[in-house]
């Protein structure tokens, strides 16, 4: 598992995550994105209370980029963003003494903070069958829209906190009737690479990405979902 965990320390801590996050950041321990202005993902993290700090789960692909962006909204906040060296354990197993709940869903168990190592269970399994995305997988950034990858089902987006980067443009698709597009799980015979381009009848279905046990994650047009869908040498069903 490749995370890097930030420290963010400072008085200011709580309400200054506050306005740039998806989530409530006082209910943590939670899980919370970082969007554009215009409401494109950036990065996801768990947001964990520590004494007095809060850390930040995230990948250590996007952990650079993420302590950069957050930066550039300190201004006059008493906060200090530092990364760490701490690891995190997780698993879906027995509980260990000092572990959280992972508070996207209860399938993916717990982690646990100052510990290493992982229980061996079959994650792409457990989120192909749930439909939870994954971090530079499912989730794009700079192009994803949190609502059309589950983040209100994982509750990844609290609509009564307030501002925060890209809220107007979430809080519009959340009032839409009805999104045409959405990550979904899909039946396949075959395999393909993940990113390949679904197709039926020549037109553009979607993305197939991470696959397991006959089926995958995809993200696709609700309407364009019917028989005859290929992915690259896969064929496609709807599940």
């Amino acid at each position: 598992m490749n995370r890097k965990i930030i420290r963010v320390t400072g008085e200011d801590r709580v309400e200054f995550l506050q306005g740039l996050v998806t989530n409530d950041v006082t209910r943590a321990p939670c899980w919370a994105a970082m969007l554009t202005p215009q409401g494109k993902y950036l990065a996801d993290f768990l947001i964990v209370p520590d004494d007095d700090a809060l850390l930040l789960d995230v990948d250590a692909g996007l952990a650079d980029d993420l302590i950069r962006r957050l930066s550039m909204y300190k201004l006059r906040s008493k906060v200090d963003l530092q990364p760490t060296d701490m690891t995190v354990a997780r698993g879906t197993g027995p509980v260990p003494d000092g572990a959280i709940a992972d508070p996207r869903h209860d399938v993916l168990g717990w982690r646990h903070y100052g510990q290493t190592g992982d229980d061996g269970s079959d994650w792409d399994a457990i989120r192909v069958e749930h439909c939870i995305p994954e971090t530079l997988i499912e989730l794009i950034p700079n192009e994803t829209f949190i609502l059309e990858v589950g983040f209100e089902r994982l509750h990844g987006v609290d609509f009564r906190k307030g501002c925060y980067v890209g809220q107007e443009v979430t809080a519009r698709m959340k009032h839409k009737a009805e999104l045409r597009k959405g990550l979904t799980t899909l039946r396949v015979e075959g395999e393909a690479p993940v990113g390949t381009q679904i197709t039926r009848d020549g037109r553009a279905v979607g993305t197939l990405f991470t696959q397991s046990g006959g089926r995958g994650l995809a993200h696709v047009r609700f309407d364009r979902l019917d028989d005859g869908m290929e992915a690259g040498p896969a064929r496609v069903f709807a599940a």
